[in-house]
């Protein structure tokens, strides 16, 4: 992984309906102050030095070769609704800078938030400009990921791409070379955005994630779109001049289920936020795989185990770029709460996996508190806990794997769309990419839509990159089968003809340790062979 995006930074304030119920805003969607790290997160934040703190950390990411994405909060502030509190922008010059009502006492509210800042007045835009500069010019970011971006583009009151925002980021020297990235919708009406940005910017694809989890909880219908969002999205980046990269592929983030989550629950379980569960998303397209919450049916335990292969093997191996939400790598769980936004305790922190011989899977089993040190778990060495950092140990070893087959290979981070045609000047005269049944035949249009159709061979010709390197050579690379079984009950794939005969299998989300690289059986031929329910295969023939 190249880029760190951190949560918001900014100076926010403690809710007061939180701090009367012993709850506290853990993840700091509520700004105040656009040009100051808060104060909370620094060691030494009562005497003045989270700004230092924040460029040593800064400089320490970018020694390491990290970037740092700023996840920022343009669309409202701290100020909430009618009802206040009142801190600066409301005292200074309401009217300017939120979007009233018709009845100006009140606020028009796209966020979900109370309020919405008035994006057309020039002090608000001004207001947005400086702040992103300072963080680029003087914190050494190296980009941003706008939260509810939607609401940055109303500038009466539809969702606008010709907005003065976009059009004053696009001129901008300093904000235009760092990387964007938007969150492509908001809460009011026309507010879901996704492949709708102008082309400087990339996307968070909410239809990447929605698609997904469709085709591994078993949905019916779902295959045709799945080839698009693995392939990078071109129905929704093509059309304007963008790239796959413009496509932030996710399953999971902050908002919503944990990986783990996702295949252990069919509900949220949100009753520690004090709003009796009716907060949080309801529709969360997961699949408990047959019991809701923890269980210890070897049999459950396995699938759910698989499914989360399953996930994360598909994010990495897509075109687009990969996010990966803090913890999944090692199936972190929060007990099915999807929105644990006021839960700042052992709910939402990460509790790192220790090794058989006691340490934290870290360059460090002890984390640094102000200059002091506390112990980085210190509940009671049980058999459940021992048994959970085998299984977490398993699924971020694997994830390691997906990595490092990224890194490694081109072809899974293409710069531009597959065209599905050969490429003048290779050797081998097949298309860029094809696709199959399972029989190992080429899909037809009934295949993609045929409303049971749940299984797919996707081939990845490594030696039909049209994009060269970046010195300008011929990039090669070797080639893939991707075989996905998303149905209840074994398959038999075929190698397809013409494609090769001697593979190598390099994942295999049946098994618990997913098959390193090199570590697979010697050569899979063009023959059936079953694949488990549930499960992807993944076999490389060399170039």
């Amino acid at each position: 992984m190249t880029t760190l995006e951190l949560m918001p930074v900014h100076q926010f304030v403690q809710d007061h309906r939180l701090v009367d119920e012993g709850l506290a805003n853990y993840w700091g969607y509520n700004t105040i102050g656009f040009f100051a790290p808060h104060n909370a997160y620094a060691c030494w934040g009562d005497r003045g030095q989270q700004v230092l703190e924040f460029k040593w950390a800064v400089r320490a990411l970018h020694a390491a070769g990290i970037e740092v994405i700023l996840d920022v909060v343009y669309n409202h502030t701290a100020e909430g609704n009618h009802l206040g509190p009142t801190l600066s922008f409301r005292g200074l010059d309401n009217a300017s800078y939120y979007r009233l009502g018709e009845d100006p006492r009140t606020y028009t509210d796209t966020t979900g938030t109370g309020n919405s800042l008035l994006m057309r007045h020039p002090h608000v835009l001004q207001l947005i400009m400086d702040s992103l500069r300072y963080w680029v010019t003087e914190m050494w970011v190296d980009g941003f990921r706008f939260d509810l971006a939607a609401t940055l583009a109303r500038q009466f009151h539809e969702v606008d791409r010709l907005s003065s925002y976009f059009d004053l980021v696009q001129q901008d020297p300093v904000v235009s070379r760092v990387k964007l990235i938007a969150e492509p919708w908001d809460v009011s009406e026309g507010g879901y955005q996704v492949g709708n940005f102008p082309p400087l910017w990339t996307e968070w694809n909410g239809q990447y994630r929605d698609t997904v989890r469709d085709l591994w909880r078993g949905q019916p219908r779902t295959l045709a779109e799945f080839g698009s969002r693995l392939t990078g999205s071109s129905d929704l980046y093509q059309g304007d001049g963008r790239r796959p990269l413009a496509s932030i592929n996710f399953v999971t983030c902050h908002d919503g289920f944990t990986l783990r989550d996702l295949v252990s629950y069919d509900h949220k379980h949100n009753e520690a936020n004090g709003e009796d569960n009716r907060d949080g998303e309801n529709d969360n397209r997961s699949w408990n795989c047959g019991v809701e919450g923890e269980s210890r049916d070897p049999a459950v335990r396995e699938l759910r185990a698989r499914q989360m292969r399953n996930l994360l093997a598909t994010l990495l191996l897509s075109q687009g770029v990969p996010m990966l939400s803090h913890g999944d790598e090692f199936a972190r769980t929060q007990h099915g709460n999807n929105n644990a936004y006021c839960q700042d305790n052992e709910l939402t922190w990460v509790r790192w996996p220790r090794r058989p011989d006691g340490a934290a899977d870290r360059v460090s089993g002890r984390v640094s508190e102000c200059g002091s040190e506390r112990d980085a778990d210190q509940r009671p060495d049980r058999e459940a806990d021992r048994e959970a950092d085998q299984e977490a140990l398993r699924m971020l070893e694997f994830t390691r794997t997906l990595v490092w087959l990224r890194r490694d290979h081109p072809v899974f981070r293409r710069r531009r769309f597959f065209h599905g045609r050969p490429v003048a000047g290779t050797h081998d005269a097949l298309s860029d990419i094809a696709w199959f049944t399972a029989e190992g035949e080429p899909m037809r249009q009934r295949d993609w839509q045929a409303a049971h159709a749940n299984s797919l061979t996707v081939f990845l010709n490594g030696d039909a990159i049209s994009e060269p390197g970046p010195r300008g050579e011929r990039v090669r690379d070797d080639s893939f089968l991707l075989m996905f079984n998303a149905h209840s009950a074994p398959l038999a794939f075929t190698v397809p003809p013409r494609h090769g005969q001697r593979w190598q299998v390099v994942v295999d989300t049946a098994r618990p340790d997913g098959v390193p690289p090199g570590a697979g059986p010697p050569s899979w031929r063009a023959t059936a062979s079953p694949l488990v329910d549930r499960s992807l295969l993944m076999l490389q023939r060399p170039s």
